[in-house]
């Protein structure tokens, strides 16, 4: 197998390296924006995830809530994908690389939401990040996080906090949540989550977003699956079939095994050197 990468891709592959490496998952929250991305100012939606691959509902996600948030609330609103080096319950998520799964994303992004930025987080809890965010940027105003229902069952979860109310007053002083509905999971599913008394207090802060039916069942889970290919976007489509991710090793005549994104990590590697792709 043998890779071909464009100089200007290979800068950003180096430059996303570094700012992947300078992320100290273990010091303050702090938050960066990928190379291309202009920084956050004004008003703000964040989507936090592992785009594990991007898939298209993450897209329309963004798009949803970029229109939703101009025409509810008024403003000019930017949006951003964000991924964390400390990702709560996915840190054994299978591959592919955070370095491949951003410079991915900053090409899909800019094929298909324009004018979407790209930050990176050095913590996993929503209330660190919205804290990295406020730290890293302080022009920013109005900071929404976008999640999917499933999300919002976490972050309501008291086994995620030492004091869970008084984390959850500090992260909704600093930000509010557009709730994505997932599957079956939608308005009357959020309303009685909101009702029970240990979320009654929280409730003014989450808002619905709503979205179109066909991309609720899309996920990550699903796209890692080959058979599956047409709920990505073309560019994510051929990254998996060029350099197989998600697919096992392939038995060869000699007895040995070939892993086609072994050997992809490994001549990126050799682009990089003398940095390395641990990311």
């Amino acid at each position: 197998m043998s890779i071909s990468i464009e100089p200007h891709l290979l800068q950003h592959y180096k430059h996303t390296y570094r700012l992947l490496a300078s992320m100290d998952t273990w010091g303050e929250p702090w938050a960066a924006v990928a190379l291309k991305s202009q920084l956050p100012y004004g008003d703000v939606v964040v989507f936090p995830g592992s785009f594990n691959p991007t898939t298209l509902a993450h897209l329309a996600m963004l798009r949803a809530a970029r229109a939703f948030t101009r025409r509810q609330e008024g403003g000019s609103w930017q949006v951003y994908a964000a991924l964390s080096r400390q990702i709560v319950d996915k840190e054994a998520v299978e591959r592919m690389t955070q370095l491949d799964r951003v410079v991915l994303l900053e090409r899909v992004l800019a094929q298909h939401v324009k004018h979407a930025g790209i930050l990176l987080l050095n913590r996993g809890l929503y209330v660190e990040q919205a804290q990295g965010i406020r730290v890293a940027f302080p022009q920013v105003r109005r900071l929404r996080f976008l999640v999917g229902f499933d999300k919002l069952v976490q972050i309501l979860d008291p086994r995620y906090y030492d004091e869970r109310d008084s984390e959850l007053r500090e992260l909704f002083a600093l930000a509010r949540l557009l709730v994505a509905p997932r599957g079956d999971d939608g308005a009357s599913e959020l309303s009685e989550l909101l009702a029970r008394e240990e979320n009654r207090r929280f409730a003014a802060f989450v808002r619905l977003l709503p979205l179109e039916e066909r991309y609720r069942a899309i996920s990550s889970t699903e796209a890692r699956e080959v058979a599956t290919l047409e709920i990505v976007p073309r560019e994510v489509r051929d990254f998996i079939q060029r350099t197989q991710p998600y697919e096992p090793s392939v038995p060869q005549a000699d007895g040995s095994e070939r892993d086609f994104y072994t050997e992809h990590t490994r001549e990126l590697r050799s682009l990089l050197a003398p940095e390395s792709v641990e990311a």
